[in-house]
């Protein structure tokens, strides 16, 4: 690297060429912790100037390079000097025109060689994966950390081809889903699979709304030319949260032409949405049938089961334990929304760590009661029976039938006594919904599983916590 320390109007002679071997030192250290490719493209331009008891004064040849260099390493420059100079607070950089080789604007060379994976903030700035501050990738959205359903399969199957296939499979990957069901979890699995295993492929993420801000941003500078190649000329776009465009028309034409430009090279796009093409409101008919192109992969709500694989992995990531019991209260209650499925458990461990409650299922409901409130509901003997027979691994059928085997009958029975404490029906109307039964047997099974509660400790576990998914 070169350092031009003998400019340097704070470097004594006597002292200049220790410093110069200080920032050697220092860059020497910064190369190994971001790699080769973003040192040399972003970093290597820098040139020391002066060094003060307090400052190290750089400079760079445009403005664009100083902000990005100042917010992406300036606190790792900063670090890095102290460790050599500890009187060091601040870094500052200078724009000096340069015809030194850098990149010389935001838009990528369309001849670039650097074809790292890179995402674009809201500022338009480029990073690195290897970058120390301001990746939007989350570690944790990884393949390995998917817990796979018969509600995501597919999609998790598309996704996975995608990411491991050189040659593109399919063209656009679609996947669409509810909020929090784990559109954004597959999209950011692709993008660290594609950069770690095959590092030479570009890769740009971000959502709709950035792709939006990035396209005005050009149109304000007039700047659309460099918008435009940077987009044509990556290997794999990823677009999050496509619906935000509907409306958008301006935006809509410039994607749509990117959309076709890739394609026609045959290079991936990958688009979430939260409905499918054929259903997003605001977008137009050429860009809705380029979207149902390739492959349109759906993610259905969860199942009960799938809720509790995702509860066991993420217990398993923040090593602790919950009894058995909150866990099926929690995969039977919040049932919308993966997210928030994951932000109680993380509420509860918080509360388990920090407070060192023990979390039992009164724990739990107290700690999760404005979450658990909003997904209270009108409860119907339905819901009741379809709760208790998916507790009891048995069939709505065999709740209804004449069945009289004991793993029938007292799932029956308990189902019944929920009926009468937690709706206002009456008798009769609870043994009409229980398959045409007379009033009097739903009687017998209240008084049956009253006194069950009082001698058997199973029977009892079994109809609180029903009892509590059911009111929650």
């Amino acid at each position: 690297m070169e350092l031009v320390s003998n400019a340097a109007t704070n470097l004594t002679p006597d002292c200049s060429s220790e410093f110069a071997q200080f920032a050697e030192d220092v860059h020497a250290i910064l190369r190994q912790q971001v790699g080769e490719a973003v040192f040399k493209n972003w970093l290597m331009p820098l040139q020391l100037l002066s060094i003060t008891p307090s400052t190290i004064l750089y400079s760079l040849p445009t403005s664009f390079m100083k902000r990005w260099v100042l917010n992406n390493y300036g606190d790792a420059l900063i670090k890095l000097w102290r460790e050599k100079l500890p009187t060091i607070s601040v870094i500052e950089i200078n724009v000096i025109e340069s015809t030194a080789t850098q990149p010389p604007s935001p838009a990528p060379e369309t001849k670039s060689t650097n074809k790292n994976f890179i995402v674009v903030d809201s500022d338009g700035l480029e990073t690195s994966k290897n970058a120390l501050l301001g990746a939007p990738l989350d570690p944790r959205y990884t393949f390995d950390h998917f817990v796979v359903g018969n509600s995501n399969e597919l999609a998790f199957a598309a996704a996975k081809r995608v990411a491991q296939s050189r040659i593109v499979p399919f063209n656009p990957l679609f996947l669409y889903g509810g909020v929090g069901l784990g559109k954004t979890h597959l999209m950011h699995a692709i993008a660290w699979e594609i950069t770690n295993n095959q590092p030479d492929r570009r890769v740009v993420y971000l959502s709709a709304e950035k792709f939006m801000y990035q396209f005005i941003k050009a149109l304000r500078y007039k700047d659309t030319m460099a918008f435009k190649d940077y987009f044509r000329n990556i290997d794999v776009l990823m677009i999050d949260d496509l619906q935000f465009i509907g409306g958008k028309e301006s935006t809509q034409e410039e994607f749509f032409h990117t959309f076709n430009a890739l394609v026609d090279q045959n290079r991936q796009v990958i688009v979430s949405a939260d409905k499918s093409p054929s259903d997003l409101e605001g977008l137009e008919e050429r860009l809705r049938s380029r979207l149902g192109w390739g492959l349109v992969a759906d993610i259905h709500p969860t199942t009960y089961e799938l809720r509790m694989g995702i509860i066991q992995s993420k217990l398993e990531s923040l090593e602790i334990a919950f009894p058995d019991k909150v866990c099926e209260f929690l995969a039977h209650t919040i049932t919308s929304n993966i997210r928030e499925l994951e932000g109680a458990l993380n509420r509860l461990a918080a509360h388990a760590n920090l407070v060192g409650r023990k979390i039992t299922l009164e724990a739990a409901q107290d700690v999760l009661k404005d979450l658990l409130r909003a997904h209270s509901k009108l409860l119907t003997i339905e819901e009741i029976q379809k709760t208790t027979a998916a507790h009891f691994n048995v069939r709505i059928s065999d709740i209804h039938s004449a069945r009289r085997s004991r793993n029938i009958a007292r799932p029956r029975q308990i189902a019944m006594f929920l009926a009468k404490r937690l709706t206002d029906k009456s008798l009769p109307e609870i043994g009409r919904k229980f398959g045409g039964r007379d009033h009097t047997t739903v009687m017998h099974a209240v008084r049956a599983i009253e006194k069950l509660i009082l001698e058997d400790t199973e029977i009892r576990e079994n109809v609180e916590l029903l009892q509590k998914m059911l009111e929650n």
